[in-house]
């Protein structure tokens, strides 16, 4: 039933090339992950035991009185992909039809069946979300075996139980497949819910148009809003490349592409948590933080201060940060101000010697963890350092260029994987686990390799 569910989600999946954002795409190997659906919501054991209760409008059956169905054997489902349409179902499962026959005695059916439905994908008026509904539902019989009595004339038998089966199993069986999709369509119903980024804002995936079917997988397409907490839209930097999974990837397998753009974006978010004040003497591997350490750099900085004084330094990203990425690297690109100053005591406030303009880069690696995508960054090149201000005389930039690479590692970076921690939301379908996602960066998109396959 799961397997069902599972289906329906991907359904959801629909491709589009519209705006930037992201696209999932599920293959036939994520109906291992709900194989086992249909024997936890025991619809089909729900509908056996209503098969022996008198229904509404439902005539009797002629020849068999006291109808009851047991030994609902656990179902096997194989699904395949309509093209255009959803899924084609089968459901594969036996069960006992025991009753008074119409000879007298006790009477038992045995009965291995296939029960084959189409379920179109159609969007919901209400929601807009992808819903699932079954047509054409049909019970097909592999065997029959019942215990009347073997004198009786084949015909006889033969003619009782088929007008016996097919008037129970259709019945029975049919609204099982729509218990099913009823199950699953509410799995998505978090789909369009907007998740949130730590304290900053919010992301809420919206379906950018209704998804589609190939022979292969079931592919949706989303336009992620960026929201801050203010309730104010992030928009997209630049319109972006349309999407399109590469490929390599083996075929039925599922994947969640996330574009360059819409993690621009999202960072958008943390950039005034980029910004910090640091006054730590030691750090890291760093010598301490001293006008004296400062001046083997910056002489000037000796005769400006005779006895060592304590550094402060700020950084103030004034940038949106920005996401780039090349097959298997990935960048995150910080623009901003770094100014350092000489502490005083006595409350006073701190004397700024420099302010240097400053591009920087950094060295993403991915992860997830739940339903979030992670980043941890080390520090790759600094770009560009040049000098807007300074109280300490002129000086060569690049004389600092060494001091400041090894100051943004050990301080900085650190700052910026603690922000980081808070994790990018991945869209919510059907519980899927991403837990064992393998990051995979592609040019200009990262592609998160699901594996969806059971144990």
């Amino acid at each position: 039933m799961l397997r069902i569910l599972f289906l329906a989600l991907c359904g959801l999946l629909t491709h589009t090339r519209a705006d930037p954002g992201a696209l999932l795409r599920l293959g036939l190997d994520i109906m291992n992950q709900v194989q086992s659906a249909m024997d936890e919501s025991h619809i089909l054991e729900q509908m056996a035991a209503e098969a022996g209760k008198k229904q509404p409008g439902m005539k009797p059956i002629k020849g068999i009185t006291n109808l009851k169905v047991k030994d609902v054997q656990l179902p096997v489902i194989t699904l395949s992909f309509l093209p255009g349409v959803g899924i084609f179902q089968c459901v594969s499962t036996g069960m006992t039809i025991t009753g008074k026959s119409f000879i007298g005695g006790n009477m038992e059916i045995i009965v291995v069946l296939n029960i084959t439905a189409t379920n179109r994908l159609l969007q919901d008026e209400k929601t807009g979300l992808p819903t699932f509904k079954s047509e054409g539902c049909e019970v097909i019989l592999v065997s029959v075996k019942t215990n009347l009595p073997s004198n009786m004339l084949p015909k006889v038998v033969n003619k009782f139980l088929d007008s016996t089966l097919h008037k129970v199993l259709p019945s029975l069986m049919c609204p099982a497949i729509d218990a099913v999709l009823v199950y699953v369509n509410r799995k998505w119903a978090n789909l369009n819910a907007p998740m949130p980024v730590g304290q900053m804002g919010i992301v809420k995936y919206v379906l950018t148009s209704m998804p589609t079917t190939t022979a292969n997988y079931l592919q949706v397409a989303f336009s992620p809003v960026v929201q801050q907490q203010e309730g104010n839209t992030i928009q997209p930097a630049d319109a972006g490349e349309a999407l399109e999974f590469p490929e390599g990837y083996a075929e039925g397998s599922s994947q969640l592409l996330l574009s360059a753009t819409f993690l621009t974006t999202g960072l958008a978010l943390l950039q005034k948590s980029f910004n910090v004040t640091i006054q730590d003497m030691k750090i890291g591997k760093l010598p301490p933080q001293t006008t004296k350490t400062l001046a083997g750099f910056i002489p000037k900085v000796a005769k400006a201060y005779p006895k060592p004084k304590p550094l402060v330094t700020q950084i103030r990203i004034n940038k949106p940060p920005k996401v780039t990425m090349k097959t298997g690297k990935s960048l995150l690109h910080l623009h901003g101000t770094l100014e350092m100053f000489a502490a005083r005591r006595r409350g006073k406030a701190p004397v700024s010697l420099f302010l240097l303009e400053t591009h920087f880069n950094l060295k993403i690696q991915y992860s997830v963890r739940e339903d979030r995508l992670l980043m941890l960054t080390s520090l790759d090149r600094l770009l560009s350092l040049s000098r807007e201000s300074s109280s300490i005389g002129a000086f060569s930039e690049k004389e600092l260029t060494g001091f400041i690479t090894d100051y943004l590692q050990e301080a900085y970076v650190p700052v910026v994987n603690d922000v980081l921690q808070v994790g990018f939301p991945l869209p919510d379908l059907l519980d899927i686990d991403y837990n064992l996602a393998e990051p995979d960066i592609v040019e200009n998109a990262l592609v998160l390799v699901l594996d969806l396959k059971l144990d």
